[in-house]
C-alpha cells in the first residue's frame, strides 16, 4: 500500500504531482507496471483512465490495484459513458473494497470518437450527478437514499476546463461539481497561463485543490490537432513555431511541459500531467523543472 495518500498530500499543503498512466490494450501489464515503477516517488498518486477516448483498454479498477500492489496511489477514473448507475454504483464500491481511496469522474469521450463506434454508449447520468451519487455512497446511502451496509470515503475529483469557450456553460459545471461534493480538480490542459491565472484566483476561493493539467506536445502536428479537434484546448501559435523550428520535436515538448510546470509551482495547488503513452517523459519534466 502506499506510504502517503493523495489526501494527506493535498491537505500537507504541498505542491501536489499527478500523472496519467494509460491501461494497455490487452491483459499484458508488464509495460503498465514498468512506467508505474518509473514514476514512483515522484508523484502523489497516479490516474488510470478510463477507456480513454472511447479506445477499449484493460479496466481501469484492475490497474488501480495494479498500482495498489506497486506502493502507488491511484486515482480511478470513471466515466459516465460505459455504465448505467447500477453499475456505476457497483464498481465504485467495489473499487472501495479493494482499496482505492480516489476517484476522478468525468462524462467520457463519445463512442464516436473510438474503436467501437457501433457501440451503445449509455450516459445514464452525467458528470455531475457522478460526483454526486460518489458523495452518497460516502453519506452511506444509494442512489434510490437507501442505506448500504458500510460506507466509503472516496477523495472525490472532477475535471474542469479553464480555456473553455464560452466559458459561462463551463463555469456553471465547476460551480455544481463543487456543489455535488468534488473535493480537487485536475484541468484540461492549459497553455494561456495568464487565463489559468485568472481562474485560479477566483477557484481557489472556493474549499477545493486545483491540479493544472500539462498535455506533453509530442510535436506541432499534434498541437494543430488539439486546435481542430479538442474542444477547450487552444497552444498558442508561439509554442506551435517553437515545435516546428525543433531538431527534435518530442524534446521540446518535454521542454515546454518542464516549464509549465515551473510557472505552475510558483502559484498553484499542483499540476496533472498527462503524457499520453510517454509516461517515462514525466520523470524529465518533472527533472527538467
Amino acid at each position: 500500500m502506499p506510504e502517503k495518500s493523495l489526501k494527506e498530500e493535498i491537505a500537507s499543503g504541498r505542491f501536489v504531482i499527478t500523472a496519467e498512466i494509460c491501461p494497455p490494450k490487452g491483459a499484458d501489464t508488464a509495460d503498465f507496471v514498468h512506467k508505474a515503477r518509473l514514476l514512483k516517488n515522484r508523484i502523489a498518486a497516479a490516474n488510470v483512465t478510463d477507456n480513454q477516448r472511447a479506445v477499449m483498454r484493460l479496466s481501469s479498477l484492475a490497474c488501480s490495484v495494479l498500482l495498489l500492489r506497486e506502493g502507488i496511489d491511484p486515482v480511478f477514473q470513471m466515466t459516465c459513458r460505459d455504465r448505467n448507475r447500477l453499475a456505476l454504483q457497483s464498481d465504485i464500491l467495489g473499487a472501495w473494497a479493494l482499496g482505492v481511496k480516489n476517484i476522478l469522474a468525468l462524462t467520457g469521450d463519445h463512442v464516436s470518437f473510438g474503436d467501437h463506434r457501433e457501440a451503445k454508449a449509455v450516459f445514464d447520468v452525467d458528470s455531475v450527478q457522478l460526483v454526486g451519487l460518489i458523495e452518497g455512497l460516502n453519506r452511506g446511502r444509494n442512489m434510490k437514499d437507501k442505506e448500504l451496509r458500510g460506507r466509503t470515503d472516496f477523495l472525490i475529483g472532477a475535471v474542469v476546463a479553464p480555456e473553455a469557450n464560452p466559458w459561462e456553460p463551463e463555469e456553471i459545471k465547476f460551480e455544481k461539481k463543487i456543489a455535488a461534493g468534488a473535493r480537487f480538480f485536475q484541468t484540461q490542459a492549459i497553455y494561456n497561463m495568464d487565463k489559468f491565472k485568472r481562474f485560479f484566483d477566483v477557484a481557489s476561493k472556493s474549499d477545493v485543490k486545483i491540479l493544472g493539467g500539462i498535455l506533453l506536445l509530442k510535436s506541432a502536428r499534434m498541437a494543430n490537432y488539439l486546435n481542430t479537434n479538442v474542444p477547450g484546448v487552444h497552444v498558442p501559435q508561439n509554442l506551435i513555431d517553437e515545435l516546428e523550428g525543433a531538431a527534435d520535436q518530442l524534446e521540446k515538448g518535454i521542454e515546454i511541459a518542464s516549464r509549465q510546470l515551473k510557472e505552475l509551482k510558483s502559484f498553484c495547488h499542483g499540476a496533472h500531467i498527462m503524457a499520453i503513452g510517454l509516461e517515462e517523459s514525466v520523470v524529465r519534466i518533472i527533472e527538467g523543472a
